[in-house]
């Protein structure tokens, strides 16, 4: 396409597909098998671990990539921040084990109750200023977010009080939470594979703008009156 001023311009149409799925399902699969560890019903172990390695970190990382390509500042900012909190939750589990000294014997990586607590709170505030900008998208996003948010500050209160059944309380919370990313992710895939809403996720839908009323102290400004023009003289011989 070529401007008035001779410049070319040219539109590119986005036909990549939509990552969010990928990224929901990656976080909600692998919430609801830690909240299952967490609610207490087995021992953490290599199948939480692996899935937060691959499915809940990578998975997600990969989906945020693709975000940032669509020009999703959300999408990008959502998914590859949770990404890599499941890598680092791997990290803080699996560092004591692997580094000792070698002379005690004693890990050298430990953290305290207290600061693992501070860690699950601080996710807990980004989730809830996340949820905020949900407002402006679907109401499943919405409850994704805030019950994520109500989960971190459920472990984080668990953590700072060392209390076993608040912690399986949360477990129960998180399993809803997980449950409700699946839901919106595999939402998202009907609907396109079908062509119309197969599960709602309930858009939020745009204000329309209000008109804006007639100051009372506007000045009347008359119409302007249209003169015909003044005929032109006859041509001189």
């Amino acid at each position: 396409m070529q401007g008035s001023t001779g410049e070319v311009t040219s539109k590119v149409k986005d036909t990549t597909a939509n990552p969010a799925p990928l990224g929901l399902l990656g976080f909600g699969i692998t919430t609801v098998l830690l909240n299952i560890h967490n609610a207490g019903y087995y021992e953490l172990g290599s199948v939480i671990l692996a899935m937060g390695i691959f499915y809940g970190g990578i998975a997600q990382v990969i989906a945020g990539i693709m975000e940032w390509k669509k020009g999703n500042t959300f999408g990008m900012t959502a998914f590859t921040s949770y990404g890599l909190f499941w890598l680092s939750l791997v990290g803080l589990v699996m560092l004591p084990v692997m580094f000792h000294d070698p002379t005690t014997n004693a890990s050298i990586f430990t953290y305290t109750n207290t600061a693992f607590g501070w860690y699950l709170f601080m996710w807990g505030v980004f989730t809830f200023v996340m949820f905020i900008g949900t407002l402006k998208l679907n109401r499943a996003l919405q409850f994704v977010f805030l019950s994520l948010a109500i989960l971190f500050w459920l472990l984080a209160a668990a953590r700072f009080s060392n209390n076993a059944d608040l912690a399986k309380v949360a477990g129960f919370e998180g399993i809803i939470c997980g449950l409700s990313a699946i839901y919106t992710g595999l939402a998202q895939v009907l609907n396109e594979v079908y062509g119309r809403t197969i599960a709602p996720i309930l858009p939020v839908k745009p204000k329309q703008p209000q008109p804006v009323p007639e100051s009372p102290h506007q000045v009347y400004m008359p119409p302007q009156t249209q003169y015909p023009p003044p005929p032109s003289s006859p041509p001189q011989h």
